[in-house]
């Protein structure tokens, strides 16, 4: 019966719910800038199962994963700001962070004027993508097209 119970509840890390019910290894990637790689290198150094359910990681476990995805000792192709910036450093951004530097990066290439910039100011496809059919967003129907039941 306590099992049961432990694995209902919610457990917040980093600012972020997650339900208990949940198993860890696709649980930790609903935080904002953790990866499936991440989540999977975190169970492999903390030497955590994969398929344990989040509702039953101790608080010293927990508090062991948080410190882990503030500073993650993993190779650098796994993190997700290599070489900032302004920094020059590669470090791991997660939620809020993550969310705040990109759009400070996408503020940056608009006042450049960068080739990206532009793009992003005429809400444009960046990397190449065709314009012509699928990048578009809220389709109306076209200007000749009639309603139906209009008369003249």
């Amino acid at each position: 019966m306590a099992q049961e119970s432990r694995e209902n509840r919610v457990v917040r890390i980093l600012s972020k719910d997650i339900e208990g019910k949940m198993k860890l290894y696709p649980g930790l990637t609903k935080i904002k800038g953790v990866s499936w790689a991440l989540s999977n290198a975190v169970c492999q150094i903390l030497n955590l199962d994969k398929a344990m359910k989040i509702g039953q990681l101790t608080e010293e476990q927990i508090k062991k994963v948080e410190a882990f995805l503030k500073n993650p000792e993993v190779p650098e192709y796994i993190l997700n700001r290599r070489n900032d910036f302004e920094s020059g450093i590669n470090k791991h951004l997660i939620g809020t962070d993550l969310e705040l530097t990109v759009e400070f990066d996408i503020k940056r290439l608009k006042k450049i004027k960068s080739y990206r910039g532009y793009r992003h100011m005429a809400g444009l496809p960046m990397r190449g993508q065709r314009t012509k059919s699928n990048f578009r967003r809220f389709r109306r129907k076209g200007a000749g097209i009639k309603k139906k039941g209009e008369k003249k």
